[in-house]
């Protein structure tokens, strides 16, 4: 009888601790996919952030955005001034490459990230830098940086090929003269001298 009550038992452990593994396993993957799915999400609006502000000039993107803190760098005068020198660059000169990543404070939770590109434009380019963040709700812009660089340079022509090195001029034979010098032998068929 006390054999059967501790089997009894000790099966409910067994059953109790895999329902409880498996629960964990859910959980896990749970969070592992929310993460993933944070991170694509954050790349997406570092991409369209870039986008708005620097190919469309939308400054109510901009402000609507921007976090507290964010905010309180940049009141409204200083948003329009900060679009004013994105406008000024006109439209980019080629397609934008924003390189960063999605990172996050704790193993699952408020997630971060931060991105840059090198802007090219017709004459120059500019460096813009983004930290983004999640808190609550939705993706919001931390640190905004645009900075315009010196003048761009077209790429140098490919140089010439080098020229062949010059070869040493060659000692110049003497001229033929119409007399021959004095002491040589006159040319053949011509008569001695005095005869």
């Amino acid at each position: 009888m006390k054999l059967n009550t501790r089997l009894r038992s000790s099966g409910q452990v067994v059953v109790i601790l895999i329902i409880v593994l498996v629960l964990l396993g859910i959980g896990y993957w749970w969070l592992n996919s929310t993460k993933q799915e944070m991170a694509g999400e954050g790349k997406q609006f570092a991409n369209e952030a870039t986008q708005k502000i620097v190919v469309q000039h939308d400054i109510n993107f901009f402000a609507s955005h921007l976090s507290p803190q964010a905010r309180m760098n940049f009141p409204v005068s200083a948003q329009q001034e900060f679009m004013n020198e994105i406008v000024q660059m006109g439209a980019p000169a080629t397609a934008i490459d924003l390189q960063g990543q999605i990172e996050f404070q704790s193993q699952f939770f408020e997630p971060h990230g931060s991105f840059h590109a090198r802007i090219n434009y017709p004459a120059k380019y500019a460096d813009f830098d983004l930290i983004i963040s999640h808190p609550v709700g939705r993706w919001q812009i931390d640190t905004i940086a645009f900075v315009k660089q010196a003048e761009q340079f077209a790429p140098a022509p490919a140089a010439p090929p080098p020229p062949p090195p010059a070869a040493s001029p060659a000692p110049s034979a003497p001229r033929p003269s119409s007399a021959p010098p004095a002491g040589s032998a006159p040319p053949a068929g011509s008569a001695p001298p005095g005869g």
